[in-house]
C-alpha cells in the first residue's frame, strides 16, 4: 500500500479552504494528490462558519501545535504577516519537515536565512504561491531558465494596482473611485497601502531577483514608488502619446556584459508607475491578471501571464510546490540528499546598484509660464546634463500657462535628477508636475 504523507496546514482562510478543497477531492487530478491528507490545521476562530466540512478533532488554535505533530510531514504555511510565521518556518525545519509556503513577505526579508536553514536539515521550502498567484514563475526560473544569463526581470506582479490603473485608463475614473471598487470587488484590502504603494510588488520582484540572478537581495534598499499620486492627467497624456501606465517591478542585471566575474553581479531593482509603449507585451495586461518578461541569452523574451491572485490561482501553486516533495518523499534516496533543481541555493553575491545610477527612459510634465523659449531654456539644461530628448510636447496652452510633456532617452536617474532640479529653479516654470519612467 502507498504511503501517504500528512499535512499540517498553518490557516484556513480564502487559500487554506482552496488548499484543503484540492486535497479532499483528488478524482480527476494528479495521482499524487491520492497520497496527502491532512493531519492537522490552525485557524485563529475554531468557532467561525466554513464553507468546507472538517474533522474538528483536527483543529487548534495554536500553530506551533501543528507544525510539532509527529503526523505532520509537510507544513504549509498560508497565514500571512512576519511574525509567527518566520518562527513556525524555521521550526518547521529545524524539526526535519519540508515547507510550502505563500508568504512573500517572510520569504522577501529572511528568504537567504530560511534557505540555509533548509539546506542545513535536508528539507525544502518551496515558495512557487509567493508571487505571481497562479502563474508558474518560480520553478521555471530555478529549472526551466537555469541555462540562461537572465539579463532582465519586468513584471507586473500586483493584481490590485493593476486593476485600478485599468479602470482608470479605460472609464476616466480618478484614483480614490477606482480605490473604493476595487474595495468594493474585494480586491483591495480595506487598508490598502501594502499594494498601492508598491510594498506588496517590492517583496515580489526582490524574490524573483535572488531566483533570477543567484543571490540574496536587500529587500528594503529597493527604491518603491506607488500609484496613490497618479493624477488622471498623466493617463490622458500617456494614451495620446501611445502609451500605458503600468506598476512595474523592475531588475536589470548591470554587469551582464561583463560575463568573467561570476562571483558578484550589480542590480538595479525598482518599483514605480512607468509607461508602457502599446506595442510592448506588458501594455495588454488588464485587470487583476499579473505578467512577468524575462529578457535572457540564449533565449530571448518571454512572458509568464495569468491570473495573479485569488482562492484558486494561489491554491493550485500550493498544491503543485506540496506534490513536488512529495513526489521526492515517496521516492527518498537512502542518503537523504537533496533534489539540486528543487533547492534554493545560491552561488554569488547580489549588489543594488547606487539609486542615482540606474539606467532609465523618463516621462516628465511641466507646468510653466507660456512665454517664449520656454521650451528652449529646458532643452539647454537637459543638454548640459547630457539628457537625450526623444520628444518634446506642449499640451493646453492657455494665456498664463502650458503643460509641456518630455520624453527622454535612456539616461541614468541621477542625471535626470539633477536636471530637473535646475529646471525647477527656472523662473517660468511654475512646478514640475509629474515625473515617470518609461520602457
Amino acid at each position: 500500500m502507498q504511503k501517504k504523507i500528512g499535512i499540517g496546514l498553518l490557516g484556513l482562510g480564502t487559500v487554506g479552504t482552496g488548499i484543503a478543497n484540492i486535497i479532499k477531492s483528488p478524482k480527476g487530478r494528479n495521482p499524487l494528490v491520492s497520497s496527502i491528507y491532512i493531519a492537522r490545521i490552525a485557524v485563529r476562530d475554531k468557532q467561525k462558519q466554513r464553507s468546507i466540512e472538517i474533522d474538528s478533532s483536527l483543529v487548534t488554535t495554536d500553530p506551533f501545535e501543528v507544525v510539532k505533530d509527529p503526523n505532520v510531514q509537510v507544513v504549509v504555511e498560508v497565514m500571512g504577516g512576519i511574525e509567527p510565521a518566520k518562527s513556525l518556518i524555521l521550526l518547521a525545519i529545524q524539526s526535519g519537515k519540508s515547507v510550502v509556503t505563500a508568504n512573500k513577505a517572510v520569504i522577501a526579508r529572511y528568504g537567504k536565512e530560511i534557505s540555509e536553514a533548509a539546506i542545513k536539515n535536508g528539507v525544502y521550502v518551496l515558495i512557487e504561491a509567493a508571487v505571481g498567484g497562479g502563474i508558474p514563475i518560480i520553478e521555471p526560473l530555478k529549472q526551466s531558465l537555469g541555462g540562461n544569463r537572465i539579463q532582465k526581470v519586468t513584471g507586473i506582479i500586483n493584481g490590485t494596482t493593476n486593476f485600478i490603473l485599468s479602470q482608470m485608463t479605460k472609464e476616466g475614473g480618478n484614483y480614490n473611485d477606482v480605490l473604493k471598487e476595487a474595495q468594493n470587488l474585494g480586491y483591495a484590502e480595506a487598508d490598502p497601502s501594502a499594494d498601492v504603494e508598491g510594498h506588496d510588488a517590492a517583496d515580489k520582484i526582490a524574490i524573483l531577483s535572488g531566483l533570477a540572478f543567484g543571490g540574496a537581495i536587500n529587500r528594503e534598499k529597493i527604491p518603491t514608488k506607488g500609484i496613490s499620486k497618479l493624477e488622471l492627467t498623466d493617463i490622458h497624456y500617456a494614451d495620446k502619446l501611445g502609451f500605458e501606465i503600468k506598476l512595474l517591478a523592475i531588475a536589470e542585471n548591470l554587469s551582464s556584459k561583463d560575463v568573467s566575474n561570476n562571483t558578484s553581479v550589480s542590480l538595479a531593482l525598482r518599483v514605480e508607475p512607468t509607461l508602457v509603449p502599446r506595442e510592448h507585451p506588458l501594455s495588454v495586461v488588464n485587470g487583476v491578471n499579473n505578467a512577468i518578461l524575462i529578457e535572457g541569452d540564449p533565449i530571448g523574451q518571454v512572458m509568464f501571464y495569468g491570473p495573479g491572485a485569488g482562492a484558486g490561482a494561489t491554491a493550485s501553486a500550493v498544491v503543485a510546490d506540496i506534490l513536488n516533495i512529495v513526489g521526492i518523499e515517496l521516492i527518498k534516496k537512502q542518503d537523504n540528499s537533496l533534489d539540486p533543481l528543487l533547492s534554493g541555493i545560491s552561488w554569488r553575491d547580489c549588489f543594488l546598484a547606487n539609486t542615482r545610477d540606474i539606467p532609465q527612459k523618463n516621462y516628465v510634465r511641466l507646468i510653466t509660464k507660456d512665454t517664449p523659449g520656454v521650451i528652449g531654456n529646458i532643452g539647454k539644461i537637459f543638454g548640459i546634463n547630457n539628457v537625450s530628448i526623444q520628444s518634446i510636447v506642449q499640451f493646453d496652452s492657455s494665456d498664463s500657462k502650458a503643460e509641456i510633456i518630455v520624453i527622454t532617452h535612456e539616461v541614468s536617474k541621477g542625471q535626470i535628477s539633477d536636471s530637473l532640479a535646475k529646471i525647477d529653479s527656472l523662473k517660468e516654470v511654475t512646478k514640475i508636475a509629474t515625473h515617470l519612467s518609461c520602457l
